[in-house]
């Protein structure tokens, strides 16, 4: 039996992305409708796992033709691989980042140090003060 297909106003819905958005990325070969019915785009409800991947992607900083690239991507493609790792590893020093700003804002919730900023520990969170400045473990 074949797959019931999703009505581009569904998928808009369900994905949490404006229709013309799902038109923009078909138009730029990230995803596929399956036909029309009518005039209104439909697709095959897979197209939901690709755009969760997409959105991801997006929210983590690639571009929409370096997704489109790891997504054609195949495994003897050195270069693209060689790019992902680097890509990685950006992404683990921007995680080192947001970790460190959020756990000095924790800190800083709870603080009555004034000004906040100049607190040694809130410092520390951020990643300003070593923790062996103040002789105390970090945050």
């Amino acid at each position: 039996m074949a797959e019931p297909l999703l009505d581009i106003a569904e998928v808009a819905h369900r994905s949490g992305l404006a229709p013309s958005a799902l038109r923009f990325y078909e138009k730029k070969g990230l995803i596929a409708s399956a036909g029309r019915n009518g005039l209104r785009r439909t697709y095959l409800p897979d197209v939901l796992d690709r755009l969760t991947l997409i959105t991801c992607a997006r929210g983590a900083g690639l571009s929409v033709a370096e997704i489109g690239r790891f997504l054609a991507a195949q495994p003897s493609d050195a270069a693209l691989r060689t790019r992902m790792a680097a890509k990685a590893s950006s992404l683990d020093e921007q995680l080192g980042r947001l970790t460190r700003l959020r756990d000095s804002l924790r800190h800083a919730a709870v603080c009555d140090h004034d000004p906040i900023v100049d607190c040694p520990d809130f410092k520390r969170a951020i990643g300003n003060v070593p923790a062996s400045a103040s002789g105390e473990p970090a945050l």
